[in-house]
């Protein structure tokens, strides 16, 4: 099995992670956390979501993260846009990439954004057009690409049928989410082959959960079939609000040291992102979801 020599850490812990917490998150806590990443080395970083308030109320100070984050050269700070409204909202704020997200299961797709995939897709069109004009990087989310809450076992070929419609519209990348952790190698494999009779690996990144300890096994996988975009959320942080018992995204700092015990590239600088878990734990009162941070826990927050 050959890996690849480089991979591109795409950071979602300030969106994804801390969007589903109970406890308000002060604006300026999200701002230190996203400039703790960038100094870590992460190329990535989703810095919030353009979501109404009602929906997502930890996200309602978007505009004021955006203007307060300390942009540093060659990382790049995407946010997620649901719809035109959002869209236009988060250009507005300075975002030069926005992300959409599907589903591969139709009951999931209800439960999350009240409507069908054919539906959801055809909402995309109008910000994949304007995106175009305005010179603005799009990239799509598949969610349940494995497993469903509400259907159990999702079909491979919808999976890539789902991802190759996304990647017609216009997504540079199309990041394949394992959304309630229940995959294992061999699922990823199957998925795998299907999409990638429809993409090219280079457009695809890899989204686990993990629920059931699976996500290191999953990337390891992911990573043999060439996979060089890897989902990860500091600290483990989040989880899914749609899908009952799943645990958080994997936690970068876990991902950064098979990674780095891999001989795989990624500019990242461990010990930055373990201090930034700490420090975004700390506030929140619960230790990290991560085994290499509460391995590695620094002597003083800095």
């Amino acid at each position: 099995m050959s890996f690849p020599t480089h991979v591109t850490l795409y950071e979602v812990g300030p969106r994804d992670g801390l969007q589903n917490e109970k406890q308000t998150v002060p604006t300026e806590v999200k701002v230190d956390l996203i400039n703790r990443l960038s100094a870590a080395g992460i190329p990535k970083i989703e810095a919030t979501s353009f979501v109404s308030p009602k929906w997502v109320p930890q996200m309602a100070d978007n505009a004021q993260v955006m203007a307060a984050i300390s942009r540093k050269a060659g990382v790049t700070y995407p946010v997620l846009t649901p719809n035109m409204q959002g869209y236009e909202a988060a250009v507005a704020a300075g975002a030069t990439e926005v992300a959409i997200f599907g589903a591969a299961s139709e009951s999931f797709s209800q439960k999350n954004i009240n409507c069908s995939i054919a539906e959801s897709l055809a909402r995309f069109e109008p910000i994949m057009d304007r995106a175009k004009k305005d010179q603005i990087a799009v990239r799509g989310y598949v969610s349940c690409v494995v497993g469903c809450p509400y259907e159990g076992w999702i079909d491979p070929a919808v999976v890539a049928d789902v991802a190759a419609k996304m990647g017609d519209m216009g997504c540079y990348e199309i990041s394949l989410g394992d959304t309630i952790g229940v995959g294992t190698p061999k699922d990823i494999n199957l998925m795998l082959d299907a999409v990638l009779t429809k993409l090219p690996v280079a457009q695809l990144a890899l989204h686990c959960h993990d629920t059931y300890g699976q996500a290191l096994a999953n990337i390891y996988a992911g990573l043999g079939r060439g996979i060089t975009v890897i989902d990860s959320s500091v600290a483990g942080l989040g989880g899914c609000p749609y899908a009952k018992g799943a645990s958080g995204n994997v936690a970068t700092e876990d991902v950064l040291y098979m990674l780095d015990g891999l001989g795989i590239e990624t500019g990242v600088d461990l010990g930055k992102v373990i201090a930034a878990a700490w420090a975004i734990s700390d506030f929140l009162r619960r230790p990290p979801a991560s085994k290499v941070a509460i391995a590695r826990r620094p002597q003083q927050q800095t």
